[in-house]
């Protein structure tokens, strides 16, 4: 240790000693206070020395040290429409918010009815806001967190000041990170976003130096966010220390006030130590011995007693509330151990929303706009056609349309979505009829636009998002993952129904970049419905299904299809939903069944008239679910199937269709299942090269060829 650590060390010690002969802020319960940061300290210890070794937990991860500023920033969120975005350090902060020590240790023993009832780490926590903050579904991916929050900011201020909820008035978002997650994407994203909007969020940076074993130095320049970021625009920043009372208080109290004063953003660092390793796992043998003696000596626990004792409460009064607390955890063990471990028949529960025996939905506690009691038109299935035949970009701008009229918690958003009208002309003309606040350009991050979006679904919002190409929706992928399996990992305490258009496929050129199909991605994405339309009538169908939907889907809009002469049909009225999971006979016959999807439709029906072969073709218009059952009664008789996609060969959709065939359909078959698709490479931009591996018309024929000649 450098002369300087020893120095800030006595520093510390000096300072504690005189704010113990301070007045405690008053805006604090100090008992409370006490009791809770003993009770998560006590948790911490019992985990480490009893319960990891006995196998009872199977992952631990100590807040030791991080006690008190979680605590005294609990007591300062009593808004009932706050939203907290945190970590897997922050069980103090649940325990501030009303989480009793017996739930906090099902959750780590995995037990029935945890926050996740026993599918995610005991540490990823969430807690739906009954009349006090709602904590956003954790995630046990770090940075994750940053972004949803962001999203919870946004409707705040959308539902304060669009929709005129008073309720919302001085309510803020929360994000809760350590000093090693300021450097993931997430972080920035969401800053560039709280920053450029002002919107009601506080950084709260809890800095302990270590990111497992790596230092704070190599995570940011300095190693201190707070001095970094001192001259960013929009951001109040505040830094100081967390382990000592009466500057922990003051800091929280400032940060959280000037958030509810509508003052913008607030970034909050507050150094303190990490006392135990990462994870119960971490021996911290990277840590030098002068290193690990300093951590001990920078100890809340001890400067908050000696803060309290004699000003608030006896050394007696202490002890016998140390006593106290231990009675209180030890009790909730006992409780915690009785209980059942989950019902592992239910284990496959809630990868999507469920009917109860009744038929009515099972909905969610919290997240989308149903369990608030929205209801939307049923629609019909039948279509009300109504001339001229339009194109599938102008059916999708006419959906928007409808249903930013129908539902005012709709909104519509992604990079250059506003006055531009979209890159393909999508949302052309939307902002001007519906305003900025509903329709709107974002920054050039696919994480924040994903990530906000689950935020605001999280706060009662359906949000739109777009990705203006597939390809890049890559940098957004984690949040994609993570918010289609909210409602698995939180056994239907959250769901986040949210849509995400994503264009792409190969148009008129093709390039590794713009043309990329993947949609398989999605399918196996858990918890995400899957939507690829052939036709304007699909398309309407199918996106005005996704916006009334209570769970998340991927709307996949083919760009060789937007403005195709193929893909024109009538409007089919505002009522218009197609149910998902129904595919359509494109064309009947007796001699092939043919399985396709996208731009491979009308190539298909082209090969058929072609060759003259009497071929079914399905157009599955929906990949999650899909239309097993149309399929297979198909192929039962035809007793031939090609399957046809734009996707890689490899492991693309049109492997789970032949798997599917090969169990179910194998009596029926005269002939081997056959696919045709893209060669493992990514799409060509020279015009020859691409029409080399897309599946063309005349390859098609001859596959169609041969499989009914074999």
């Amino acid at each position: 240790m450098g002369a300087r650590s020893k120095r800030t060390t006595a520093t510390r010690r000096k300072t504690r000693r005189t704010a113990a002969t301070s007045a405690p802020d008053a805006a604090f319960d100090w008992l409370r206070v006490a009791r809770l940061v003993l009770t998560s300290r006590y948790l911490d210890e019992l985990e480490e020395t009893r319960l990891l070794p006995e196998r009872k937990v199977r992952y631990q991860f100590s807040a030791k040290g991080h006690e008190l500023a979680q605590v005294l920033l609990g007591q300062l969120l009593t808004h009932p429409k706050d939203g907290v975005s945190t970590y897997y350090r922050s069980r103090p902060l649940m325990l501030a918010l009303g989480v009793p020590p017996e739930e906090a240790l099902v959750a780590s023993m995995g037990k029935a009815g945890a926050y996740s009832d026993g599918r995610d780490v005991g540490v990823v926590c969430n807690l739906p806001g009954r009349g006090g903050p709602t904590v956003l579904p954790m995630a046990g991916d770090v940075g994750s967190q940053y972004t949803p929050g962001i999203g919870w900011a946004q409707a705040i201020c959308y539902r304060r000041d669009v929709l005129r909820e008073e309720a919302y008035q001085g309510a803020l978002a929360v994000v809760h990170g350590g000093e090693g997650s300021v450097a993931t994407n997430g972080f920035w994203a969401a800053l560039n976003i709280a920053t450029t909007l002002r919107l009601p969020v506080l950084f709260y940076i809890e800095d302990n130096g270590y990111a497992i074993s790596v230092p704070r130095d190599l995570q940011t320049p300095g190693g201190n966010i707070a001095r970094n970021l001192s001259a960013f625009q929009n951001l109040q920043v505040l830094d100081g220390d967390g382990t000592r009372p009466e500057e922990a208080a003051r800091l929280l109290h400032e940060a959280v006030s000037r958030v509810r004063a509508d003052e913008g953003p607030v970034l909050l660092r507050l150094t303190m130590p990490r006392l135990s390793g990462h994870s119960g796992h971490d021996n911290q043998a990277y840590k030098p011995p002068e290193v690990l003696e300093a951590e001990r000596a920078c100890d809340p626990l001890p400067a908050l007693r000696a803060f309290l004792v004699p000003a608030v409460l006896s050394s007696e009064a202490w002890a016998a509330l140390e006593a106290e607390v231990a009675r209180e955890v030890e009790q909730a063990l006992e409780a915690a151990l009785n209980r059942p471990d989950p019902d592992p028949s239910r284990v496959t529960r809630y990868v999507f929303a469920e009917t109860g025996p009744d038929g009515a939905p099972e909905l969610q506690q919290a997240g989308g706009m149903a369990p608030e009691g929205v209801v939307l038109p049923k629609g019909t299935d039948r279509p009300r056609p109504e001339p001229p035949r339009i194109n599938m970009v102008e059916a999708i701008r006419r959906t928007l349309a409808h249903e930013l009229r129908i539902n005012p918690r709709l909104v519509v958003f992604g990079e250059d979505v506003g006055k531009k009208g979209g890159v393909h002309t999508a949302t052309i003309g939307l902002q001007e009829e519906f305003g900025e606040a509903r329709v709107f350009d974002t920054s050039l991050s696919e994480e924040g636009i994903v990530g906000r979006a689950v935020g605001m679904a999280l706060a009662g919002l359906m949000p739109v998002a777009e990705i203006q190409f597939r390809k890049y929706a890559d940098p957004a992928t984690e949040q994609l993952n993570n918010c289609g399996t909210i409602r698995w990992r939180t056994a239907n305490r959250f769901a986040a129904p949210i849509v995400v258009r994503m264009p792409g496929g190969f148009a008129r050129v093709g390039d590794p970049w713009h043309s990329v199909s993947d949609e398989v991605r999605w399918v196996h994405a858990i918890g995400w419905q899957v939507a690829y339309p052939s036709n304007a009538e699909d398309a309407v169908g199918l996106l005005r299904a996704a916006m009334r939907a209570l769970d998340p889907t991927i709307f996949f809009e083919h760009r060789l299809l937007l403005d195709h002469p193929a893909a024109r049909r009538p409007y089919p009225g505002d009522d218009y939903v197609l149910p998902f999971g129904r595919a359509r006979i494109v064309r009947p016959g007796e001699a092939l069944t043919v399985v396709t999807w996208g731009a491979m439709v009308h190539r298909c029906e082209e090969a058929a008239r072609e060759t003259g072969i009497d071929a079914e073709i399905i157009d599955l218009r929906t990949l999650r679910p899909w239309d097993r059952t149309a399929v297979l009664r198909s192929v039962q008789k035809t007793n031939r199937c090609l399957i046809v996609h734009e996707d890689a060969l490899t492991a693309g959709f049109g492997a789970e269709i032949a798997a599917m065939m090969a169990r179910d359909a194998f009596t029926y078959l005269d002939a081997p299942v056959e696919r045709l698709a893209v060669p493992d490479i990514p799409i060509p931009y020279n015009p020859k090269l691409l029409e080399a591996t897309v599946p063309g018309v005349r390859q098609i024929a001859e596959a169609m060829q041969a499989l009914v000649a074999f």
